[in-house]
């Protein structure tokens, strides 16, 4: 990276396109592809991501006016309309998904050390989804209810880290415990969910793969109670059993036993019940491990508020999904580039600098270290004076 470059080309430089070129020769993107590339595609779709473009004319507007200067960013193809709608409703989106898969793995490993909250060797992921609502005349493909359309967006996430490390998008009607059935089990690896994914013929497939799950209990829920642990009470723990599911249809589906923990939450005043086929850990990490689940919460508002997930340049499935994935990749490549370059600041405040720099000609670096270094003075200047009072 040198000074004379501007910083979206810097910031490209994080994308392994050896790696990007091999996914889109696996799917022909490029076929009859004469002026405007799968690379085109995804560096005209990120600038939209990091700028937060509102429709296809607004990219076209924007990237136009550079004139000379999109070459020297990256974008060698002719942009307009037309044809980036044409190319996301009709490369396949399963490139950006694949190429999301690579970075997936290069993100991972460099927050494999990265500290969420409980000291645990084993791998730990958060299950969950959310819905996003579109328009049932736009979008009549993904309809979810009379009157409105939507897409889930059912996505696993390593808690170290928070990097999404699988994600599978749907039709709204597809209720969540169905992704139980495409999810990848890792053995030795805990998966925490809530209560949305209890089935216990599919849960029975951890228990196999030898695999951990935490989720809460219903309410409902029918056992008999095979054995029990003495617990610390003034942790909030009220009871830690070993139980088997009651009725011939539960001991069917779940033959094995189950472990049940009870703890009571002083902060919000509310009593939970947990689930899991871990025998090992003290009921109190269990506990912590499914509270850390809501880091997958704080992920999905992150993305929806700071990327364009909830807005969409195209109507049909293809166009959903490769914006999506897209945007699932730009999230990705800062994620790469805050570890690789040791920034301190957030994602949020990294994204946000981008969105106003991202063609100036400064090394990435000092633009981030300089913003960094003025909040610092900023906040130092509000701070009163000691010994001038």
């Amino acid at each position: 990276m040198y000074k004379d470059r501007f910083i979206f080309s810097q910031l490209m430089d994080f994308l392994p396109k050896h790696e990007f070129n091999k996914c889109v020769r696996r799917y022909n993107g490029n076929y009859k592809a004469k002026t405007f590339t799968c690379l085109d595609q995804f560096m005209s779709m990120a600038f939209a991501q990091l700028t937060g473009r509102e429709s296809l004319r607004d990219i076209e507007t924007c990237l136009r006016s550079l004139g000379p200067c999109l070459y020297h960013a990256g974008i060698r193809g002719n942009i307009s309309r037309s044809t980036l709608a044409d190319a996301n409703e009709k490369r396949d989106w399963r490139i950006y998904r694949d190429f999301a898969q690579v970075l997936i793995a290069q993100a991972r490993s460099l927050y494999i050390n990265e500290e969420f909250g409980v000291t645990l060797d084993n791998a730990v992921y958060a299950l969950d989804s959310t819905t996003i609502d579109l328009c049932l005349t736009l979008f009549p493909w993904a309809q979810f209810r009379k009157r409105k359309s939507a897409v889930n967006m059912h996505t696993l996430l390593d808690l170290k880290g928070s990097i999404p490390c699988f994600i599978h998008i749907t039709s709204g009607k597809v209720h969540d415990v169905n992704v139980l059935d495409v999810l990848p089990l890792e053995t030795g690896a805990f998966y925490v969910m809530d209560k949305a994914y209890t089935n216990f013929e599919r849960l029975y497939n951890f228990t196999k793969s030898m695999a951990y799950f935490i989720t809460r209990a219903k309410n409902n829920l029918a056992f008999i109670r095979c054995d029990y642990r003495q617990v610390d009470k003034t942790t909030g723990l009220k009871s830690d059993q070993t139980i088997r599911l009651k009725g011939p249809k539960g001991s069917k589906l779940y033959p094995d036993h189950l472990r049940y923990i009870t703890y009571y939450d002083a902060d919000t005043n509310k009593r939970f019940a947990f689930l899991t086929n871990n025998f090992s850990l003290d009921a109190l990490t269990i506990a912590l491990l499914y509270k850390c689940r809501w880091k997958i919460e704080l992920f999905f508002k992150w993305i929806k508020q700071h990327l364009r997930i909830k807005a969409f340049f195209g109507t049909s499935e293809n166009a959903v999904k490769t914006q999506i994935w897209i945007a699932v990749s730009i999230y990705l490549i800062v994620a790469i580039m805050k570890k690789e370059l040791d920034l301190h600041q957030s994602l949020y405040e990294i994204l946000q600098i981008l969105s106003i720099t991202i063609f100036q000609k400064d090394l990435i670096t000092q633009v981030l270290m300089k913003n960094s270094q003025q909040n610092e003075n900023i906040n130092f200047y509000k701070q009163l004076p000691l010994f001038d009072l």
